[in-house]
């Protein structure tokens, strides 16, 4: 018999597009990706040099459970100058992508029972992670037309006494919003009130388009942040990441981290060190390349007739309104977004991934190229005359 933790796992739903969407490339079948949220850049050169040389030099052992002493240092340097917040080495956790450190926060945080709020929409792996170690997801709605941000009220509503934590995501997946000053110190307050902490993702960082992100440490140490390099620096396969904790919490996160995984990858946090300290240029201009995409997505969304209540100013994702699409497949927006692979092969996220919430909407990721969103969208255009 499976375990009840392990069975109760939803399927994260882009990978069954993407797996279904490689079958048909291995048919012969050019398929547009549309669907996964990765860089399709390469890894800056100057981080790859950094890699090469520390395997040069040796570097290739054990490092410190935290991790590398140069990372955390470089990692409090770039959170100082940022947002102008104080932060020791010693609070920073590095580990083999933000995803383990998130599973280190949660089971570190949580106790069978407890609760955790989580928007509706909001990454599709947050409620599982929660789910594992036995405490509750909570959803609290957010809405297209208030560009999907916490409704303090809404929040405040949800808090019981076995809150434990309010969980963030700004910029968002699958939103592309940003959570504003004002709501997320709204937030940060009543987690404060409430003897909860606050759960930062701040993945999508450096990637914002119009105003600018801030991190909840602007406004607590109450929080847990949850950060990485693989999206801002094009760095998905070197799988580093890191949580900056309470100091209270970060030999617990330690003695997890040494039993689990050891240590994160040596010349991967050399490469970390790097991006830190000399990618500036490369983020730069992965961003404005970004921004040109974004752009053009949602031009071409708009003329096809799809839903836009709000516009996303961050992260490399649309969540598109698709419902009087989606209406023909008994309001499915995953039968919706099979029957487009099918047809015009073109890869799209079906909204459900997200929550109820996202039901009858599709996501579209421009981390790919201008000229395929281009050819994705036309695509798209005779599907719909089809339709």
């Amino acid at each position: 018999m499976i375990p009840q933790r392990t069975d109760c796992i939803t399927p994260f739903l882009v990978m069954d597009v993407l797996e279904a969407a490689q079958r048909l490339e291995r048919c012969g079948h050019r398929v547009i990706h549309l669907e996964i949220g990765e860089p399709d850049f390469d890894t800056p050169e100057c981080i790859k040099e950094a890699a090469c040389r520390a395997v040069r030099d040796g570097r290739t052992h054990y490092t410190h459970s935290l991790g590398l002493i140069e990372l955390r240092e470089a990692i409090c340097a770039d959170y100082e100058k940022r947002y102008g917040v104080s932060t020791h080495p010693d609070q920073v956790l590095v580990a083999q992508g933000t995803s383990p450190a998130m599973l280190l926060t949660f089971s570190a945080l949580l106790e069978h029972g407890d609760q955790v709020l989580v928007s509706d929409p909001c990454y599709a792996c947050y409620p599982n992670f929660i789910r594992f170690v036995e405490a509750e997801a909570v959803p609290v709605p957010v809405f297209e037309d208030d560009a999907f941000q916490y409704r303090p009220e809404r929040v405040r509503q949800a808090l019981t006494e076995r809150t434990r934590a309010i969980l963030i995501n700004s910029p968002a997946n699958p939103t592309g919003t940003l959570l504003s000053d004002e709501r997320m110190k709204a937030v940060a307050d009543m987690g404060r009130e409430a003897g909860a902490f606050v759960v930062s993702d701040e993945i999508y960082h450096g990637l914002v388009y119009e105003g600018r992100e801030r991190s909840i440490l602007e406004f607590t140490d109450q929080a847990f942040v949850l950060n990485g390099f693989s999206k801002l620096y094009a760095m998905t396969g070197w799988r580093l990441g890191y949580v900056i904790a309470p100091k209270e919490f970060v030999r617990p996160m330690q003695r997890l981290s040494q039993n689990f995984f050891i240590s994160a990858c040596s010349v991967s946090q050399w490469a970390g060190v790097a991006a830190l300290t000399e990618a500036a240029a490369d983020v730069e201009r992965m961003r404005r390349t970004y921004d040109e995409r974004r752009r053009l997505l949602l031009k071409r969304l708009k003329e096809l007739g799809f839903g836009l209540g709000s516009e996303p100013t961050g992260a490399f994702y649309v969540l598109a309104n698709a419902r009087h699409l989606a209406a023909k497949f008994g309001g499915s927006s995953l039968k919706l977004a099979f029957d487009i692979l099918e047809k015009v092969h073109v890869g799209v996220t079906p909204g459900i991934d997200f929550g109820p919430g996202a039901e009858g909407y599709l996501r579209f990721s421009y981390a790919n190229s201008l000229e395929n969103i281009e050819e994705g969208m036309a695509r798209l255009a005779g599907y719909l005359e089809r339709a």
